[in-house]
């Protein structure tokens, strides 16, 4: 088992890493829209924290050793349904293998923001 950082995606705001590795699969914990540079959620509604989301991780999965495209589960929580089609119009554009899916709404996520995403992927070049 391999504990993942990288300085790309925000740092860990608990006693949990931003990911582990293990057995030929990598899982990330759950991201929120914190940008890493400023250490802060500075964007602002659906579509921009969910494409920091994204853009987090990705960032952790190359880290890893993994991609977006080996992506084979992904786990999403939205403070609000009725943003369901403007986060799905942004995750769709990262996740273009179209992993497998939850998606749930929440009553609160951390600092309030409006998206989490977490996945499983697989290591290495990316699985048919």
């Amino acid at each position: 088992m391999e504990k993942i950082y990288t300085k790309n995606a925000p740092d860990a705001i608990g006693p949990y890493s931003q990911a582990i590795k293990a057995n030929g699969f990598v899982f990330t914990s759950g991201q929120i829209a914190i940008n890493p540079a400023t250490g802060n959620v500075d964007a602002e509604g659906i579509e921009a924290q969910t494409e920091q989301v994204c853009k987090n991780l990705k960032n952790v999965l190359e880290a890893a050793g993994s991609s977006l495209d080996n992506v084979v589960k992904t786990v999403c929580f939205l403070a609000d349904m009725n943003d369901f089609a403007a986060f799905n119009a942004v995750y769709g554009t990262y996740f273009t293998s179209k992993p497998a899916r939850s998606c749930v709404a929440v009553k609160t996520l951390p600092k309030n923001v409006l998206v989490e995403v977490e996945t499983v992927a697989t290591v290495g070049s990316a699985q048919a």
